[in-house]
């Protein structure tokens, strides 16, 4: 079966169900309307459920190979030093733009958006190094891999874990339930379910990209700070 062939059948398959997430199905449970759209996948970080372990960084390093040293995400302490009991963290990855400037300015079209799942990813073979996507990136998170020579950015495990049914690996290593991952165009999806009920922000708005990755600011005081 063709890789074509492979990601639509997952895409037709795909049950991430846990009970934290549900299902992200695409088209299955979906109006009529809703079959006909692509879907959004999107991912939510929730800054009063991160402790800072790195167990994401780890993780996407392994599942997509990452050479040592650099990182498709990493996660920032931006805890103040005059604060230090009220701990903040920051994923830094690929926003997954819905106007994404990256897939602008390749000139090779190896920078693209895939065209089942709409995720914005790398086709290596065709990447010649010229790093216009990374000069267009307003989030400065791309960046070219030392044993490949060609560009890479977070494509939300595409290649390997989504591909074969299962949550990205830095979704599924995450013990604090701070991430979340789904389908914006599934009114029944999990991330939608916490987006209708929770204040999430998008990282620089101002840039007219329309980021897929949301934040849920950390809580000065509630039930999360201690």
């Amino acid at each position: 079966m063709s890789s074509e062939n492979k990601r639509r059948s997952f895409i037709k398959g795909i049950g991430l169900g846990s009970a934290l997430l549900g299902s992200i199905q695409y088209g299955l449970n979906a109006s009529e309307e809703s079959k006909k759209k692509k879907p959004h996948y999107a991912m939510l970080f929730d800054q009063n459920k991160c402790v800072g372990c790195s167990d994401c960084e780890i993780a996407c390093a392994k599942v997509n190979h990452v050479p040592k040293g650099q990182h498709r995400l990493y996660v920032e302490d931006q805890t103040n030093p005059n604060d230090l009991k009220f701990k903040k963290y920051m994923r830094v990855s690929c926003q997954q733009c819905v106007d994404s400037p990256c897939t602008e300015v390749c000139p090779t079209k190896a920078c693209h958006k895939d065209s089942i799942t709409n995720i914005v990813t790398m086709n290596t073979d065709d990447c010649i190094g010229c790093k216009y996507c990374i000069v267009a990136c307003p989030y400065d998170v791309r960046f070219i891999n030392e044993e490949t020579n060609a560009a890479e950015n977070c494509n939300f495990c595409l290649n390997t874990n989504f591909k074969e049914g299962k949550e990205p690996g830095c979704v599924a290593a995450c013990k604090y339930d701070a991430l979340v991952f789904g389908d914006l165009n599934d009114e029944e999806s999990y991330i939608n379910k916490i987006l209708a009920v929770k204040d999430a922000a998008r990282l620089k708005p101002g840039f007219g990209t329309k980021p897929s990755l949301r934040y849920i600011p950390k809580l000065k005081t509630g039930v999360y700070d201690e």
